[in-house]
Order: C-alpha cells, then structure tokens, then sequence
C-alpha cells in the first residue's frame, strides 16, 4: 500500500510525474475539491464538465484572502494500491449502506482499483475506504498489465497500466463509470463497468471488443494491447464515450471513439480516425468535449491526413463527431495547414485537450479553443470548423502561432478569460469578449510551470477572481 500518487497528464512520448500528492487534500486536487466539499457540489467528470471548462462556478469559499499557509494545506491522507493518473471524482451525500450519508472522493488507480474515501476525514470508521473495488484474479490468471508487460513500457513512466483515465458519475442513477485494463493470462484486454456509487458493487460490465469497416471494406480489430484509454470517460444523452490511443509509441494502435449505452453497457457507436494509417492518437488531457446539441469533439496526434480527398484518415485534426443518425461520425473538422510539418515532428494537437466555451456574443457565438505541443493556438467556430486549407488557417476564427509554449494539459474558462499553461512557460490569460480572444495575454503569472504541474482548476469565487493556479 502506498499514500496516493498522482502521475499527471501525458502525450505521446513524455513521462509522467511521480510527486505525491494526496487523496483530496494536496493542493493539485484540495485546490478544486475542499470548498466543494462544504458546498456540496459534486464533481461527476473530468474538468468538471462536459465541455471540460475546468471551473467550478458555484465556488464562494474559496479566496485569493483565504488561501494561506493558514487556512489552506495539507489535512489527512489516504492508502491506496498503485498509482493515480486520472482526476479523481467527489459526490455529495451518498447514503453507504450501514454507515449512513458520507460525502465521498472516488479515486481510480493504475493497479485495477477504485476506492471510495470519506471526503470530511480519517478518523474512527473512516480509516478504512467506504468500499474498494478491484478488477484482477490473480488466482485465475487475471493481473494488471504491467508496464514492462506493454509495447513502449518506457515511454509514459506507467509501473503498470490498469486504470488510466478519469471515470464518469451519473448522480440520477447512482453509477460509476471505469474502464479498466488487465492481463488475462497473456491476454491483454479493456472492460467497461458500471459501479454502483454507494456499495462498489457491479451493475454491469462489457469486454470491450470493436471493430471497424473502412469504406474500402478493410476490416480492422481493436487490439488491447496496443490500446490505452487515456481521455476520461465522457456521459451524455444515456451514452458513454470512450476514447483511445496508443500506449505511448506507434506501432499496432488505431484511434478509437466507441460509444455505450449507459443503462445495458451494449455497444452503439464505434468511430476510427485513422482507419488507412493508422495511429492519431487520441491522448487530449481531459476527454471528449461535447455541446448542448450533443455533437462530440475531439483531437488527433499524428497521423496521415486524406478526409480532404476522399479519404478517412484525419491525423493531426480536431474533430466533430455527430451520433444523431445513429452512426458515429465526423460532422465538420479543423486541420491546421502544416498537419503534414506538424505529424512529422511529433508536435501533435492531441497533448491538448479541446475547450468548448458558453455560447458568446458577436459573428461567432459557438466556439472551440485548442492547441498542441506546438503552442499555437486555435480558436474555431463549432458550427463551421474550417476543415483544410492548404495555404493558411485565415479560415478560421482565430489563430495565435507559438503562441502559448508546448500543451500538455488543456486551457481552462473562467470569467470571460481563457488560460493556458505551457511547458516551462507563464499562465497567459487571454480576454475573451465579442467571441474573439484578445490578441495578446491580459495576464500573466510571474512564474513558469513545467508540464508535471500542468493540471490546473480555476474556481469563481465572490471576489470575483480565480482563486486557484
């Protein structure tokens, strides 16, 4: 056993942090979660939302007054099994049954496990997890894939590659969503369970086993092995999204968007980026995006890029997905002019999560920001994306080049300002007013913040400021 770990979010081929922070109590997770846990506002997904803004609106604890060496640190910790890479997820008053109502942090970790913890303290009965799920046999041949097991072990850092993204909680039925990776005696293979919030107990489960027909009739297979679902999982309009890319190197993986129904985990939705090449990962810190029309977005590492001639591949692209014909497809779709300069050189868009902003005034009122390790910034219009044009992005919004320093994690809403973090570089805070961000930062902070601190969480607060990050 081990306090919990955090390894923070990756791309491609970076490595993954190892600094230990603790179940809801350091700053990473504590600077988000703790006036949550007064408020009772659960935190049922990734970044918060489904747009993954990354704030907590409801937020009125919580000031830049109040957090000090004072009133704001370091409270109880937790044990758990293995490393945690996803967010972990709080909900409020949930009845446990024979230990009445608790308010409760679910963490995911990479050993196969979920735990549940009193969210308020450790004491007395509370040393102990409210429930701990786990998802190996190991007397029946069923382990963790371990990371020397995996193609690339190296690569992300990951001892082991169990449960890799950020689970989903449906609040009105009482169920947490988990994709889980084991090793099933020599088998590496991906299962999709439905939790009951308040015991751990299974509602149901799903090996998860796709496959694709390319319009050339080329049938591909999902192979596990080469799989790793690193997006967390995305709920909405009774479905569960789930995306994948490699396990950090190329070779045998594909890019996955497969869609579940919530209540029976039978698959309705299976969607390739890349069925001709191959790779374009999808590694986006956070997870598919959606908006109140129920379009999906997602963005792409590198891969080759075709859709423009009639192909299917779509490397290095940021992505509308659209499900309301019952087929999971692309809909509309950005491909920055130097895809082809982008993928070679491994300066995908996917180390960065994509952004999806409330409705703004102005020509363009529905918007979608993203980036990537190149730093350049995009600002697109989610009902006209601008596809590709081969001699500049002038067709879109906007477009800041090099503008933000490498993206390994994504930009965050909050306040009519837009902030990003990148590699070794300041928080720049962009304006954004009329649907147009300003053309140079609004705010910056004086000091710079490498990718393994790079998971931020801004919260609104009474004084009117983000009081966190």
């Amino acid at each position: 056993m081990r306090n919990v770990r955090s390894l923070r979010e990756y791309s491609g081929s970076s490595f993954a942090s190892r600094n230990s922070v603790v179940v809801a109590i350091l700053l990473l997770y504590f600077c988000f979660l703790v006036a949550q846990v007064h408020g009772q506002v659960s935190v049922l997904t990734s970044r918060n939302d489904n747009g993954r803004t990354g704030a907590n609106r409801n937020e009125t604890l919580l000031t830049p007054v109040n957090v000090n060496s004072n009133n704001f640190g370091f409270l109880f910790s937790q044990s758990v099994d293995g490393y945690i890479v996803g967010q972990p997820l709080y909900l409020s008053n949930v009845w446990i049954p024979g230990a009445g109502s608790h308010n409760v942090v679910y963490v995911a970790t990479l050993h196969d496990s979920v735990y549940a913890f009193d969210a308020d303290g450790n004491a007395g009965s509370n040393t102990a997890p409210l429930w701990h799920a786990n998802f190996t046999d190991p007397a029946n041949g069923i382990t963790t894939a371990s990371g020397a097991f995996l193609p690339c072990p190296g690569v992300t850092g990951f001892p082991e590659a169990g449960i890799v993204s950020t689970p989903v909680i449906d609040a009105s039925t009482g169920t947490i969503y988990v994709v889980a990776k084991t090793n099933e005696n020599g088998t590496v293979a991906h299962h999709l369970y439905a939790l009951d919030v308040a015991t751990g107990q299974q509602k149901a489960s799903i090996l998860i086993t796709p496959t694709y027909t390319t319009n050339s009739g080329k049938v591909i297979t999902f192979n596990s092995l080469h799989q790793m679902n690193r997006p967390g999982l995305l709920l909405t309009n009774g479905k569960i999204y789930v995306a994948f890319g490699s396990n950090g190197c190329n070779g045998g993986n594909y890019s996955w968007v497969l869609a579940y129904d919530a209540t029976t985990l039978q698959q309705v939705g299976t969607f390739n980026a890349a069925p001709g090449k191959g790779l374009a990962s999808i590694w986006q810190s956070g997870g598919p995006a959606t908006d109140d029309l129920g379009n999906l977005y997602v963005s792409t590492s590198e891969s080759t890029f075709n859709a423009n001639v009639g192909g299917q591949d779509y490397g290095s692209s940021i992505l509308k997905l659209n499900q309301s014909t019952g087929k999971l497809d692309v809909a509309d779709y950005f491909t920055p002019y130097n895809q082809s300069s982008l993928s070679a050189r491994d300066l995908d868009i996917s180390s960065c999560g994509v952004l999806v902003l409330p409705d703004q005034a102005g020509a363009h009122p529905h918007l979608l920001v993203a980036s990537g390790k190149e730093g350049t910034v995009y600002v697109l219009d989610r009902d006209n994306m601008g596809r590709f044009n081969a001699a500049g992005d002038t067709q879109i919004v906007q477009e800041f080049p090099l503008a933000v320093g490498p993206m390994f994690s994504a930009p965050v809403y909050w306040n009519n300002t837009v902030y990003f973090t990148g590699n070794y570089k300041p928080i720049k805070g962009y304006g954004l007013s009329g649907g147009l961000l300003s053309s140079v930062p609004i705010s910056s902070s004086r000091f710079k913040i490498s990718r393994e601190d790079m998971r931020r969480r801004f919260q609104q607060t009474e004084t009117t400021t983000a009081s966190c990050g």
